[in-house]
């Protein structure tokens, strides 16, 4: 019971403790607060990835909708994709057209759209009637005739549409869709990357956890001088450290409500943001019960135990407080223990493999062991340092002086951003070493094209007039197009298969780029073999015979369509295929317009390969605006050299919109850390303003005492975070690629650090105005 009484005492001193005891408790749940929001923030992850994933699935095609053969019946839909991308952002969306009174709907649709309309999201719809939509409304010329619900889609702020057609058919691409609601399940994580999300959960939490400790310790002291007038009153040590534990224990109280208004708050003005281009439904932002519960226990009790602890290096006598005696200097050889440890756990975990699963529990507690531990390594280093640090101006002997009496405010101010920058140095090490297992080179050639477009649905003369359109196009530099068509062997055979081949139609510049043709005029035609496949160039040299007939149609085996007949010229000669662009091999018979009338063969389609200016602004969206004005379902996609993997993109977007969270969390603990350091100094900077020291001379020392912890903390953080990288990297039996990863991270940290302080700069000036002086 005394326990109770005298945690309850110290309840009592924090909720009437007057102007400056209320400062000091709003201080402390303010800090714990902003942790605590981002705590549940990070416990809603797994309900919002549920919530997604399952209507994704919902707007999903059926099963039955992939078999070959879908029956048509009164609520079947012919759909294809229109899916674009407008200034780096993907526009997904769909051609539909009903094939009954009673078309099925997708989720999240109140009707089906009128050929010449469209249903979009309401972000889409905003972006469209915007000036910066223009060029897209120019793609997407169709009337909104209504909003996507927030069940069809995944975001807020996702670009959606589902547009009306009356010409869609099997025939040109026309997909039959029997339903929704037939998603098919993600394929798990590979090792490699369940390592990196382990890691990422680890960098982002660990620092917050460290946060909330720091903050239960604002006001210490001012606490300490009154648990000495309470020691001089008669009460023991014993509850002097409970009292002071019962004041943190209601501060943190305080945080957990405060941060759970705050995260209230943001919630309902979260779908209104995007962070890298993601965004969330408010309703989503649902923390998982077990986990808020955990820190509803955690930090109240981490308040009591933190306090207790450090309770423990202060001596409280009933004259007065010491602390940061010679004779109680902080002991190291515990405070490596727990990164040796740690280390030590993460090197004796096995390796990840293809088929090894991966345990969680070692690799996440031994990095938390690592960043805990270099956490509490920094006061025991920075107290070194500043101890044997010596003469220099007056700012610097005002900073140094400062930090010989009291380096533990200052270490912990610093150890946030400390563990966050180890934590992200390990990250990258890790990133860089497995990138590559990521990675696929495509063999794509972006110097020679930038963009590629095909489509199924643009025949004959059509086709001539694509490519002419496209050459035509603001910012287009070149077109590599091509007008294509099957053709077959006419007579009787040997064998099952008829013998087939393609004819390729387009100027010299375009077969240069396929071919090696060398001269070339108009009315040429040439047998163009594959470079490397012998057998190949035999079968399609049964069809390709100089001077004789070929059947000209859309397939091996014509159906439907009426073939004419071509002769290939005597005089064709005989060349070798070229790379595209695309990094593909073309062969069969190709001819010049002079040769074959592209306008007249059947059933073609047309590819173009596209080179642009890039220096012309917005050159991709009249590229794309091109192509949807020949048709809306043509394909434009983008070359690349180097294709990244979905599952890796996705977990590096997680951990850019992490970061910046527990960045901007840290920079707000940080500014309220120092905030609190400087309202302990008040009275002191006050009465050196008094007798005469210069505003300026403070300044200079405000920004020494934040600038030598800092030096050390990021070499604790660097030397740390290199250290776990290298084990981590290990784990995934890679290589460390990069031992300068380090560099632009530290520098980050210690440019958010130079931020914060000159932020907190104007409360400086004010606290050395003479009314400081004052006291209660």
């Amino acid at each position: 019971m005394s326990v109770l009484r005298d945690l309850a005492l110290g309840v009592r001193f924090a909720a009437a403790g007057g102007r400056e005891g209320w400062v000091r408790t709003a201080l402390t749940a303010i800090g714990v607060g902003l942790g605590v929001a981002l705590l549940l923030a990070a416990s809603s992850v797994p309900h919002l990835l549920e919530q997604r994933a399952a209507r994704d699935d919902a707007r999903d095609e059926v099963a039955a909708s992939r078999e070959a053969d879908v029956p048509r019946t009164d609520s079947t839909v012919l759909r294809a994709s229109a899916t674009t991308e407008y200034r780096g952002r993907e526009v997904a969306g769909y051609l539909m057209r009903a094939e009954g009174s009673r078309p099925v709907l997708p989720p999240g649709v109140g009707h089906f759209p009128a050929p010449g309309e469209m249903i979009a999201s309401p972000a889409l719809k905003e972006l469209l009637a915007s000036p910066e939509g223009h060029l897209l409304a120019e793609r997407l010329p169709y009337k909104i005739s209504g909003t996507i619900a927030d069940e069809g889609l995944s975001s807020p702020g996702e670009l959606h549409f589902y547009a009306g057609s009356d010409t869609l058919a099997p025939a040109n691409g026309g997909h039959r869709l029997a339903g929704y609601g037939g998603g098919t399940p993600d394929d798990p994580l590979p090792p490699d990357l369940v390592l990196l999300v382990l890691l990422i959960c680890v960098v982002l939490l660990v620092p917050v956890a460290i946060f909330i400790a720091t903050a239960v310790r604002f006001g210490g002291e001012r606490r300490d001088r009154r648990l000495a007038a309470l020691r001089l009153v008669g009460a023991d040590i014993r509850s002097t450290r409970l009292i002071a534990a019962g004041e943190a224990l209601f501060g943190s109280v305080l945080g957990l409500l405060a941060g759970a208004g705050f995260f209230l708050v943001g919630r309902g003005f979260v779908g209104h943001v995007e962070v890298w281009n993601h965004s969330a439904f408010p309703s989503d932002l649902t923390p998982t019960p077990w986990l808020t519960a955990l820190v509803a226990v955690a930090v109240p009790l981490s308040a009591v135990v933190v306090t207790l602890a450090a309770m423990r290096s202060v001596v409280v006598e009933p004259l007065g407080v010491v602390r940061g005696s010679r004779n109680r200097r902080r002991r190291l050889w515990w405070r490596l223990l727990l990164p040796v440890l740690g280390l030590a756990v993460l090197w004796g975990t096995d390796r990840a493999g293809e088929f090894t699963p991966v345990n969680p529990y070692p690799i996440a507690g031994g990095a938390v062991l690592v960043l805990a531990g270099l956490a509490l390594l920094l006061p025991w280093l920075v107290e070194a340092c500043v101890g044997r640090l010596g003469r220099g101006p007056l700012p610097w002997q005002l900073a140094v002086r400062s930090l010989q009496l009291n380096s533990g405010a200052a270490s912990r101010a610093v150890s946030g951003i400390t563990v966050a920058v180890a934590g992200a140095v390990a990250l990258q090490m890790l990133f860089a070493a497995v990138s590559a297992d990521f990675d696929r080179m495509t063999g794509q050639d972006p110097s020679r094209a930038q963009f590629t477009t095909s489509s199924e649905n643009v025949t004959g003369d059509a086709a001539t007039r694509t490519i002419k359109e496209f050459r035509a196009t603001r910012g287009v530099r070149a077109v590599i197009g091509t007008v294509e068509v099957y053709v077959t062997r006419p007579g009787k055979y040997e064998g099952d298969i008829r013998p087939t081949t393609s004819l390729t139609v387009g100027d010299c510049a375009t077969l240069r780029e396929i071919a090696r043709i060398g001269s070339c005029h108009e009315g040429d035609a040439f047998v163009v073999h594959p470079r490397h496949d012998k057998e190949m160039a035999a079968w399609m040299d049964q069809t390709a015979r100089k001077g004789k007939e070929v059947d000209i149609s859309t397939a091996a085996e014509p159906g439907g369509v009426k073939s004419r007949r071509w002769t290939l010229p005597a005089d064709a000669r005989t060349v070798v295929s070229r790379p595209d662009p695309m990094g593909e091999d073309h062969w069969g018979i190709m001819a010049t317009a002079g040769a074959v009338d592209p306008g007249s063969l059947p059933g073609a389609t047309v590819q173009a390969q596209i080179r642009v200016d890039e220096s012309v602004p917005d050159v991709s969206e009249y590229v794309r605006n091109t192509a949807a004005r020949i048709d809306p379902g043509m394909r434009v996609s983008s070359l690349r050299s180097v294709e990244r993997d979905r599952q890796y993109a996705s977990v590096q977007t997680g951990l850019r919109v992490g970061a910046t969270l527990t960045l901007l969390l840290i920079a707000a603990s940080m500014l309220v850390s120092q905030l609190e350091q400087m309202r302990e100094r008040r009275r002191l900077l006050a009465a050196l303003v008094a007798f005469g020291t210069r505003r300026t001379t403070l300044g200079w020392s405000v920004l020494w005492q934040t600038a030598v912890p800092v030096l050390v903390g990021l070499t604790v953080a660097v030397a740390g975070g290199l250290g776990l990288g290298a084990v981590m990297v290990r784990l995934v039996s890679k290589r460390v690629t990069d031992w300068w990863l380090f560099v632009p991270l530290a520098g980050a940290g210690a440019a958010l650090i130079l931020l914060v302080t000159l932020v907190s700069l104007p409360l400086l000036w004010r606290l050395m105005r003479p009314d400081g002086l004052r006291t209660e």
